[in-house]
C-alpha cells in the first residue's frame, strides 16, 4: 500500500490539492460523477484512493453520488464528493437529508458560470446563495472558499474537521480558476496535520439515544454495524430518531440544528485581514477574486491611498461581526465577486448604511481587471475629498 500523505513540495492544481487534502485528513470514500471543472478531483481520487485502502465509486449521477457519501459516512468512513453547478443543483435534496440526519461529509463545488449548463470550462462564483439556501427548509450550513491551490489543500482538511465536529455536510465553494491553476503546494508531515474525528457514543449500547446532544448541541454518532440501535430518517424526528409529526418536536429539532452552528460561530468562521490596520477603505472578497484585489490595493498604495482586504475564507455562516467591526473604522467598502451581487447583499445588510458600499461584479467567464477595482477605490478617495 502506498504512503497515504505525499509530504513535501508539489506543483499541482487546486483540484489535485483538494484531493490530497482529503486523503491527508483520512477521507477514504469518494463517490462522484465527472463534470467540468471538478473532474480532476475525481480523477485524482480514483488514482489515489485504492492505493491507500480507500474506495472510489463513479456513480450514475450526482443524486446517487450524494446519497452514497451519506451512507458511507454512517458506515464510519470520512466521505467526499465533488461537482460543479449543474451537479450541485442535483445534490441539493440529499444535502438537506445530510443536514437533518446530521451526517458528516464534504461536498466540493468547483464553480463555473451558469445558469444551467452555462460556461463549463470558465469561472464563476454564482452558486454562493445556492450554497446557503439551496435545499428547502430552515437550516444552517458551513461553506468555505479557497483562493489558491495551497488553500484548497488546507481548507479541505478544515472542511472535514468541521463536518466531523458539527455533524453536517460542509461545502467547499471553489471556482474554476483556483481549481485549474497550478502553484506550489506544501503538504506537511502527518504529525503536523490537525485532524478531528467525530465523537462516538460510550460503550453503552442499551441506553444509546442517537440524537441526545451535548452542551454544544451535537450528539455522538454511532457507526452502522457496531451494535447500536438507531433509526435514520429525513422526517422530523425526536431524540431517539423516530418520526414524530408535531410542531413541538419540529421546533426542538430545527432549533438545535441551527444552534449548533450559530452558537459556535467563533470556532467556525475563518477570515483574514490584509493591510486593514490603518486603511481608509476595504475590499471584501473571496476565492479567486482575492488575487485580483491584492493587485488593486497595491496600485492604490502606490498613489497614496490606504486600502485593505477582508478575505472571507468562511462564507457561511457569514462573518457578520467582522464586517460590522470593519465598517466602524473605515470610510467605504467595496465588495468584489464573480456574480451580480450575492455576498454584496449580505455585506450591505450587515453594514446597514453605516458606510457606503460599492460593488464590482462579473457575470462569469473571466475575472475582473484590477484596474476596475482600483478605479472604484479612487472614486471613494475623490468622494471623501
Amino acid at each position: 500500500m502506498s504512503k497515504a500523505i505525499l509530504t513535501g513540495e508539489h506543483f499541482i492544481n487546486g483540484d489535485f490539492a483538494c484531493a490530497e487534502g482529503a486523503i491527508a485528513c483520512g477521507c477514504r470514500f469518494f463517490a462522484g460523477y465527472p463534470i467540468t471543472p471538478a473532474t480532476e478531483i475525481a480523477e485524482r481520487m480514483a488514482e489515489r484512493l485504492p492505493k491507500v485502502g480507500g474506495i472510489y465509486i463513479q456513480m450514475e449521477d450526482e443524486l446517487a453520488s450524494m446519497a452514497a457519501i451519506l451512507g458511507a459516512s454512517w458506515g464510519g468512513m470520512k466521505a467526499m464528493t465533488a461537482t460543479s453547478g449543474p451537479g450541485f443543483s442535483l445534490m441539493m435534496e440529499n444535502i438537506g437529508l445530510g443536514i437533518v440526519t446530521e451526517t458528516p461529509c464534504v461536498v466540493v463545488n468547483v464553480q463555473r458560470a451558469g445558469p444551467s449548463t452555462g460556461l463549463p470550462t470558465l469561472c464563476g462564483q454564482g452558486d454562493m446563495m445556492q450554497a446557503r439556501w439551496g435545499s428547502h427548509g430552515h437550516y444552517e450550513i458551513i461553506a468555505l472558499s479557497p483562493s489558491s491551490p495551497q488553500e484548497a489543500f488546507d481548507i479541505t482538511i478544515t472542511a472535514f474537521n468541521l463536518s466531523e465536529k458539527y455533524r453536517l455536510p460542509v461545502l467547499i465553494m471553489a471556482d474554476e480558476i483556483v481549481g485549474h491553476m497550478s502553484e506550489k503546494v506544501i503538504i506537511p508531515e502527518e504529525e503536523k496535520i490537525q485532524i478531528f474525528n467525530r465523537k462516538t457514543p460510550e460503550n453503552n449500547k442499551e441506553n444509546y439515544i442517537p440524537f441526545m446532544a451535548d452542551n454544544n448541541f451535537i450528539a455522538p454518532m454511532a457507526k452502522a454495524g457496531d451494535g447500536y440501535r438507531f433509526h435514520i430518517t429525513g422526517l422530523t424526528h425526536d431524540r431517539r430518531g423516530y418520526p414524530v409529526m408535531t410542531p413541538e418536536v419540529q421546533k426542538e429539532m430545527v432549533e438545535r440544528l441551527v444552534n449548533k452552528i450559530q452558537k459556535n460561530k467563533k470556532d467556525i468562521i475563518l477570515f483574514e485581514e490584509i493591510e486593514l490596520e490603518d486603511a481608509d477603505f476595504a475590499i471584501i472578497t473571496y476565492g479567486i477574486s482575492v488575487r485580483v484585489a491584492l493587485k488593486a490595493i497595491k496600485m492604490a498604495k502606490d498613489v497614496g491611498i490606504r486600502c485593505g482586504i477582508l478575505k472571507l475564507t468562511t462564507i457561511w455562516p457569514f462573518a457578520e461581526e467582522e464586517v460590522r467591526k470593519i465598517a466602524e473604522k473605515i470610510k467605504g467598502i467595496i465588495v468584489a465577486e464573480l456574480n451580480l451581487g450575492q455576498i454584496f447583499l449580505e455585506v450591505k445588510r450587515c453594514v446597514g448604511g453605516h458606510v457606503p458600499v460599492k460593488f464590482l461584479g462579473h457575470a462569469g467567464g473571466a475575472v475582473f481587471n484590477p484596474i476596475e477595482l482600483f478605479n472604484l477605490i479612487k472614486e471613494f478617495e475623490k468622494d471623501r475629498r
